[in-house]
């Protein structure tokens, strides 16, 4: 199969799954481990650590609605969104329980995932991502400075320039050859259409928890949510309270690191993988 940007061990296939056509990597074997993309990637964002893990778990890397290889049907995208299509893959799959690894909005609807299917997930590390269990206070409230670029992209800028968006991952040495992967698959007014429908999702739900919305049911699976000290989207502050929401929950700040852990710290977050999901 052609298209794909190469790295040794991964095969691709797509899956229907729940009516959506998915594009998947997979690679290694042994125990399943479900691979979680964010913004503004697709399964690429593993490659580090497909040389880390293959030779130990199967790698399960999908590439979320909308982005990647992966259909971009009209309708909301949103994480209850990817959560439902993350359990249809799971079923046509034939996976009944998997660990789970979430980066960004993969890591937010990883953790939707745990809390609503707890049977699928048995592990779970997040990563650069909020919680849903956030209890908003004033400080809080003050880092929704950081959403800045949302407005920017539900108002349709993705649509017209992809070039933000590698500016993005740029910024924290993502070499520029990996940059291109990423942003030549956001082009076209499908997939700029994708980056607007998400954030529009995502202002509606920060208004919403601004607001003291009623939280997410808490999870029970097992979690680990690591963020970057210097991360520019999500400020470490947003793990406050987390080990607070069940006794399964543990947090860690990384020293020196951003966003992108999985591109810039692979080793780390495979170190993670083996302590914490195994």
């Amino acid at each position: 199969m052609t298209g794909f940007p190469h790295v040794e061990g991964v095969e691709h296939h797509f899956v229907e799954a729940g009516g959506l056509r998915m594009h998947v990597a997979e690679a290694g074997a042994g125990e399943p481990l479900l691979l979680v993309h964010g913004w503004p990637q697709h399964w690429y964002e593993w490659r580090g650590l497909v040389s880390e893990l293959a030779g130990e778990r199967r790698l399960i890397m999908p590439d979320l609605r909308g982005f990647g290889w992966t259909d971009a049907p009209a309708g909301p995208i949103e994480p209850d969104v990817f959560v439902r299509d993350l359990v249809a893959l799971l079923d046509a799959l034939g996976l009944d329980q998997v660990d789970v690894v979430g980066h960004d909005w993969g890591g937010f609807s990883s953790l939707l995932l745990s809390a609503r299917h707890p049977e699928r997930a048995r592990r779970l590390l997040a990563l650069s991502t909020p919680h849903p269990w956030l209890k908003v206070t004033p400080r809080l409230a003050l880092e929704t400075w950081r959403a800045w670029y949302a407005a920017a992209f539900a108002a349709g800028l993705m649509e017209r320039d992809e070039r933000l968006a590698a500016w993005f991952i740029r910024r924290e040495g993502v070499p520029e050859a990996d940059v291109a992967i990423f942003a030549e698959r956001l082009r076209g007014p499908e997939r700029g259409s994708a980056t607007t429908r998400l954030y529009r999702a995502y202002l509606r739900t920060l208004a919403s928890t601004v607001r003291g919305a009623a939280p997410e049911p808490c999870s029970t699976t097992p979690t680990l949510l690591m963020i970057g000290a210097r991360d520019h989207a999500v400020a470490p502050k947003f793990v406050a309270g987390f080990e607070d929401a069940g006794s399964d929950m543990r947090s860690e700040v990384l020293t020196g690191a951003g966003h992108f852990l999985c591109d810039t710290h692979p080793q780390v977050v495979a170190a993670r993988v083996r302590s914490h999901l195994t």
